[in-house]
């Protein structure tokens, strides 16, 4: 017995009973390309994500070679372009941290190293002691990773090539000094990071998740339909990447606005302010996790959806979408906090309508996300409440509460 199915595209393929996928060749070979060229789509957006870096690595090689090389008059610069790079590998808003935490590392390995060469010689007894006394004091002093690695592969250069190579331990030194400090130069001077352009990368995604699942719970009260509610319920709860991405990219905006001039007056600006709105953001999506759920007991429940219900969230959701597009053009949000204001309006009037236990929770939460989201447009925690009571309006009791 044969079936139809639908596929992903939409489109019926026949199936037989047991499930087994029949489809003909230029289907399946429909759906080949379709995903070959999703991830040629995926893997271009990376280059251009990444591409910026590839180049600032580049620079920062090159220049840290050419300091300790032709400066320095060090014979074999190795060192130094691979401190570079460790660098700007690091998490963006982390550069400045790994550069010392390279210096810490190679200065404990150099340290450890030496000293205990002069008591014990070398050997491969002597290389597995040194390598661990250097992690161990390097996790006493820091416990990064970051530092544990430069002083247990320090300690192993140091073992190693000292009976051959004199006076290796200044070198190694100054070339994580200099690959570090050029690194930093690089990219806050020569090719410095755009922190706004940064945030923006990197709140795209959690703030078009978030009015993305609002949009479709607005839509789920309004149909009294769960199904998308639970959909958008299950979507918002996948939000760790954004929320990680976002954060990082608050820590670069910082590190970029702090070390390069050409971005100092940005600090108490458009990205001083993007930047704290990381924390308000993660606090609305947990509470707008919250109001999908309940949103989804309600209509299970069969509880009242008072037509400004669902109003009152999809404005939830566009306040959402202008503070994205405002915070990417360097405005005030002003006019986000005017629609999130409406949304408190609506969820008032949805109360003062007659709501049962669930739609209750819906309308408090609808109003403690606004709160949210005015605190992420720069506004203070205590005026932010205060706004969301006025526009809420009176707190009488509903009309025909749990009806």
């Amino acid at each position: 017995m044969v079936e139809a199915s639908r596929d992903g595209a939409g489109g019926s393929t026949p199936t037989r009973a047991d499930g087994t996928d029949h489809s003909g060749p230029a289907t399946t070979a429909a759906r080949l390309g379709g995903r070959a060229a999703s991830a040629l789509r995926e893997r271009l957006h990376r280059v251009r994500a990444f591409g910026g870096l590839a180049v600032q690595a580049g620079l920062a090689a090159a220049l840290s070679w050419l300091v300790v090389h032709e400066v320095l008059h060090i014979s074999q610069p190795v060192f130094a372009p691979i401190s570079a790079v460790s660098t700007l590998a690091a998490s963006v808003g982390q550069r400045l941290r790994r550069t010392v935490e390279l210096i810490i590392g190679v200065t404990v390995g150099v340290l450890i190293g030496d000293l205990l060469l002069v008591f014990i010689g070398t050997g491969w007894w002597q290389l597995a002691l040194i390598v661990v006394l250097a992690i161990v004091v390097a996790l006493f002093l820091a416990g990064s990773a970051a530092v544990v690695i430069q002083a247990g592969a320090t300690a192993v250069l140091i073992c190693t090539l000292s009976p051959s190579v004199r006076d290796l331990e200044i070198p190694r030194f100054v070339d994580a000094l200099v690959g570090g400090a050029v690194a930093l130069l690089v990219t806050a001077v020569l090719l410095p990071l755009n922190p706004l352009r940064v945030l923006n990368r990197a709140a795209r995604p959690a703030l078009d998740l978030l009015s993305a699942q609002l949009d479709a719970t607005a839509g789920a009260l309004a149909n009294r339909d769960a199904a998308p509610a639970r959909v958008a319920r299950d979507e918002l709860r996948q939000n760790k990447d954004e929320l990680k991405a976002l954060v990082e990219a608050t820590q670069g905006a910082r590190e970029a606005s702090t070390l390069s001039p050409l971005h100092w007056h940005e600090r108490h600006g458009p990205v001083g302010r993007y930047a704290q709105a990381a924390e308000p953001i993660d606090r609305a999506m947990r509470n707008s996790g919250t109001l999908i759920r309940r949103a989804v007991s309600l209509i299970e429940d069969g509880e009242p959806v008072p037509e400004p219900m669902p109003r009152a969230v999809a404005d939830l959701a566009e306040t959402v979408r202008l503070l994205k597009r405002q915070f990417a053009a360097g405005d005030e949000p002003k006019r986000a906090r005017e629609q999130a204001m409406r949304a408190v309006c609506a969820a008032g009037d949805a109360y003062r309508e007659g709501v049962g236990f669930s739609g209750a929770v819906v309308v408090a939460q609808v109003r403690t996300t606004v709160s949210d989201l005015l605190v992420a447009t720069g506004v203070d925690q205590e005026d932010a409440n205060q706004a969301v009571r006025r526009a809420f309006g009176e707190l009488r009791p509903p009309n025909h509460a749990g009806r």
